[in-house]
Formats: C-alpha cells, structure tokens, sequence
C-alpha cells in the first residue's frame, strides 16, 4: 500500500471530473483560434518589447538572435510533450494535472507550488512593465504621473505604491471573473493589434538595418548566447498556460496541438525577425535595455513609430497579464478540487461559470504584489520555475507510456523517449545559465511549499482520503 504522498491519480479520473452536475465544471466555448490566440496574447509582450535590449546588451550581443532561437527550440520540445498530455486529460491544472497522473501526489503538489511561483510573479513583473509604458504614453498627451503614484516604496524615496501596475491587474482580473468567452473575445483584438505593430516593426525596420551592427555578432561567447537564451525564456512563458484553459476547449483533441503549437511557431519566427531588425538598426553599444523597439525608431528620427509601438507594447503586455492570470486562478481551481487546496478555491460562479472567488483572490494578492514590491531580483525566479516545470512535464510522459501504455492518446509526443529527455536536458542547460541566487531562492520556495503541503495538502486530498478508506 503506497503511502498518500505517492498516490498517483488514474487519468481517466480527470474526464469523470467534468461532470456538469459537481458544481466544479467550467463551460467549454474556447476553439483552436481562440487557443492559438491565447497562447500568442500570452508569448509576446515582455520579450519583444523588453527582453530584446536586456539579452542583447548584457549577455548575447546581436547573437540574441540566435538565443531566441535556442529558447524557443527547448520550448519545442517541451510543448510536444505539453501536448501529448493536454489532450489525454483535458481539464485544468496544466503541469500539475499531468504530474498527478503519472508521478504521484508530491510531486503534482511541488509542481502545482511551482506554477503558482511562475504565475504569480511573471503577473506582477508584467503589470510593473505596463505601468511605464502606461507612464509614457500619457507623458505624450501633456499628462505626468506623479512618481509617488508609479512606483514602489522599495524603488522611490516617497512612494506610495504603483497604482496603474494594481489597476490593470483589477482590470483583467475582473474580465476573468466575468467570463472565459469576453476574456478571450478581448485578448482576441489585444492580439491583432500588437501583431500588426510588430509586423510593422519588421517591415519599416528592415530598411534601416546596417549589417555592421551585427559585427561581431556574439561578442560574449557561446556562454553569453546561452545566458542571453536563459534570459529571454522568460519570453516564452504562456504557451504553457494555453493548457489550462484545456476544460474551456471544445475539442481539446484538435485543439489542444493547434494552439500549443501554433501559438509557439508563430511567436518564435516573429521573435527571430524583430530582434534582428533592432540589432540591426542600433549599435550594441546604443541599444536601450527598458525600451528598445521604440527607442530604436525614435534614435532615427521615426517619433511616430516610436508612439506607435509604445502603444503595441502596452496591448502586448496586457494580452500577457490576460493569460498570466487566467492560468494562474485554474491551476487554484485544480489544486483546491483535488483538495490540496481549500474548496473555496474550486467554487464556481453559477452565472459566469468561472472559479470566481480563486480569480478575485488572486488577482488582489498579485496586485498588491505589483503595487509594493520590488521584483527585479524575483523576476528570475520566473525562469527557472517555467523551466522546472517543463523538466516534470518531459519526465512525465516518459513515466506514462510505461505505466499505462495503452491509454488512448488522441495526439502522440514523437520519438519517445528521445523528444522528452532532449526536453529535459535543455531545460538544465538554461537552468544552469541563471544565477545561483536564483537557485537559493527558488528551493526556499519550494520548502515552504512543502511545509504547506504537510500541514494541509496531504491531510485533506481526496486521492489520500479514499486510500485510506479503501487501506
């Protein structure tokens, strides 16, 4: 008799939990466009439109190019082995589902923990982000924030809080709380404008490139290209989060792969171009790291382009937090259905037929986060927890087909084991790229996590529960 920690949950548990009459069933109207876009209003944002001039000026130089890349070959893999599992169980909770399925409770706990980190933090990160461009694009119409008003006590001396950072996080938190179907519907126009933006970065860009600004074109080393790539992951953080709206999907056996995929494909080939076309435009020397696009446009005299991406930047970083948020609250929802969490958690609105209270909890507590704490150093955790998360995913797969090897999979990962364990194996790499403060903090996380799950998780979970009943 396993003990309770290491029960796994059956997979097909996870479709019986759909059951419309449980009261915790979230109402399916999300189709492959709408996932594609999702994952699309999730990927670009920060990485175009921040993490570009970071990687590039501090780590890869023009090679940044080719640190996208590496970044978004690993997240290739991972979202094969993503796919695999969204459309076996296609139910909320992402990683942490998939992990119950085959590696057992602890680990799903640990992974669940995790992805509240990933979530939380990239949430705040991103709403920080969106106040500054917010700050500029005001600036342009003769109207001036009060710094006392836009930053943290921790940042600025006299701040009071970043309310602009708290006030879209109310926003979207109450567009997720009014229903699935008017989120996606807005991030849908959200996406269309940051993308039309972004093509017109490529294609106006192109024509001011100087190929001796890619000279040379890696500066730092084979190390820097790989720190520059361990950087921009952060880039790539909501392809994975297409997964938790998996319950929300109509045919998440077509669906599932299309926007996983799709919204990766799409988000690394226009990745590639805009960060060749602003090392291209701008000396390295001259990139600027908190702005670079429009800083780019603006240093050739292009001002209107500059606004005009100032406002592509704040749709992208709003269709970011959309996503963020959205897989923030369903990962509380799986976790407190599963009892792991408390059931306030999983409780659903009767008219929206959303996780309501788990949305409006979340989404004050990461306001308040964006509003008062500085996360400069705590925005990394963000990559190593994605990392680590896509590490448990590949494992788990490899776990799967041998533990239940006939369990109808209605899309199959390629070339297992190889395609996991070549998964796993570039997410270390990346992992060892960041700092080792980062490693500290993330496994102080993970023993609170733990400590969580002693004194609560393992007591109330139902998998335990009926182990014990049946023990």
């Amino acid at each position: 008799m396993p003990r309770d920690w290491l029960a796994r949950k059956p997979v097909s548990s996870f479709t019986s939990e759909q059951d419309g009459g449980t009261g915790h069933s979230l109402k399916r109207t999300l189709g492959p466009v709408d996932l594609t876009l999702l994952g699309i209003g999730a990927i670009i944002g920060t990485g175009i439109f921040v993490l570009t001039g970071v990687a590039a000026v501090e780590h890869s130089g023009p090679a940044v190019v080719a640190s996208f890349a590496i970044a978004g070959l690993v997240c290739a893999f991972a979202g094969l082995c993503y796919a695999e599992f969204a459309t076996m169980m296609p139910i909320s909770g992402s990683a942490y589902s998939y992990a119950y399925a085959s590696l057992g409770e602890l680990v799903a706990w640990v992974i669940g923990w995790d992805l509240i980190l990933e979530y939380a933090f990239a949430s705040s990160t991103v709403a920080v982000g969106w106040s500054g461009y917010f700050g500029r694009i005001v600036s342009m119409l003769g109207i001036t924030i009060p710094t006392w008003l836009a930053h943290s006590p921790w940042e600025e001396v006299g701040a009071i809080a970043n309310i602009p950072a708290a006030g879209i996080l109310v926003l979207v938190t109450w567009l997720l709380v009014v229903g699935i179907r008017e989120s996606a519907s807005t991030n849908a126009v959200i996406v269309a404008l940051k993308v039309i933006v972004v093509l017109f970065v490529i294609f106006a860009g192109a024509r001011h490139v100087d190929p001796a600004n890619w000279r040379p074109f890696a500066p730092f080393g084979w190390p820097g290209v790989m720190a520059g790539a361990a950087t921009v992951f952060f880039a790539y953080i909501g392809f994975d989060a297409v997964t938790t709206a998996a319950e929300e999907s109509r045919r998440p056996e077509r669906d599932m792969p299309i926007g996983i995929l799709g919204s990766l494909g799409v988000c690394t080939l226009l990745y590639l171009l805009v960060s060749g076309v602003v090392t291209g435009m701008t000396p390295l020397a001259e990139i600027d790291t908190h702005a670079p696009i429009a800083a780019a446009f603006a240093r050739i005299g292009l001002d209107f382009a500059a606004t005009l991406i100032s406002l592509g930047a704040i749709a992208g970083l709003t269709s970011v937090l959309l996503v963020l948020m959205l897989g923030q609250s369903r990962v509380f929802f799986a976790m407190s259905r599963d009892g792991l969490l408390p059931p306030v958690f999983s409780q659903v609105h009767p008219r929206f037929r959303t996780p309501h209270i788990s949305t409006m909890l979340v989404g004050a507590a990461v306001a308040v986060i964006a509003a008062f704490m500085p996360l400069k150093e705590l925005a990394e955790l963000v990559n190593i927890g994605t990392l680590f998360a896509f590490v448990i995913v590949s494992a788990a797969v490899i776990v799967l087909r041998r533990s239940e090897p006939d369990q109808h999979r209605p899309f199959r990962c390629p070339w297992v084991p190889v395609v996991p364990i070549i998964s796993i194996v570039g997410c270390f790499y990346l992992m060892a790229s960041l700092p080792w403060e980062t490693w500290v903090r993330f496994f102080v996380w993970l023993v609170i996590g733990l400590g969580i799950y002693g004194f609560y998780g393992n007591r109330h979970s139902r998998v335990g529960a009926a182990q014990r009943a049946h023990g």
